[in-house]
């Protein structure tokens, strides 16, 4: 199982953002858990879902570390 990052981008005026993370086996069935966890009241303003591997912080590489 991997862990995903699911942002929602929703609003009509103003752009708002949801974020959180599922569990699946593979991207497909991530897109499927995800689908069923965005709000309710998220869901009528939706118009980009991004989904991507979650990273662990402490594991995350930047820039200029060796």
């Amino acid at each position: 199982m991997a862990d995903y990052r699911v942002t929602v981008r929703y609003g009509e005026r103003y752009q708002r953002y949801h974020t959180f993370e599922v569990e699946a086996p593979d991207v497909a069935r991530a897109l499927e858990a995800a689908a069923e966890l965005i709000p309710d009241d998220v869901l009528p303003q939706a118009d980009l879902v991004e989904l991507r591997p979650a990273v662990d912080p402490g594991e995350r590489g930047y820039l200029g570390e060796e």
